[in-house]
């Protein structure tokens, strides 16, 4: 069942980049609320909607998790690619400018986009969606990379720019996901509880 829920969200997730990749300003990144709206509205696992609530003996689901998420990026970056849009370019372009940050800048980014999941998805658990449709917009015009939304750019991007660049993709992407962890945790490590 957990694989299952976060292919969806992985699918949410994808759809929504579809999006972004489509318009690249601010129209996408507002648009890409609907991911997070429909995770939370289904109860789906999300990698940077769960890493803030796991506890350690917790964390191997929290890899399965993120697992699924890229698979189902995985499912739209092949609709991707067969758009007759340029997300392919939309995709390479996005990720140059990515990679020219590294890995510790890109890490590092990326608490801020953990750290804004994690408060947007502690009020939707108390049933204020307003964080939701403001947190997502927030952290992509705040450049926050985001591990799942980051998998489906990575996916669908072309073989070539793989090819070119597959160590600092690896690389920096594990940076982006102890980054995410980071801040969805950042809270509670400071405060000393779960929001």
């Amino acid at each position: 069942m957990t694989l299952r829920s976060a292919f969806m969200s992985g699918v949410f997730v994808g759809i929504a980049g579809f999006g972004y990749l489509a318009t690249r300003d601010i129209v996408g990144s507002v648009l890409f609320a609907f991911a997070l709206l429909g995770v939370v509205h289904y109860k789906l696992k999300l990698y940077t909607g769960s890493a803030g609530f796991v506890v350690p003996r917790e964390l191997g689901q929290l890899a399965l998790i993120l697992g699924g998420n890229i698979l189902g990026c995985l499912a739209v970056a092949l609709l991707a690619r067969a758009s007759a849009m340029p997300l392919t370019d939309a995709a390479e372009n996005f990720l140059s400018a990515r990679l020219a940050l590294g890995p510790l800048r890109g890490g590092l980014l990326a608490i801020g986009c953990g750290f804004i999941m994690t408060t947007a998805v502690t009020f939707a658990r108390k049933g204020s969606f307003f964080p939701l449709l403001f947190g997502v917009p927030l952290f992509i015009v705040c450049g926050f990379p985001h591990c799942v939304a980051d998998a489906f750019y990575y996916l669908a991007a072309p073989l070539a720019f793989w090819q070119a660049n597959l160590g600092s993709i690896l690389l920096f992407y594990l940076a982006i996901v102890l980054g995410n962890f980071v801040g969805c945790n950042f809270y509670r490590w400071v405060m000393g509880s779960t929001p």
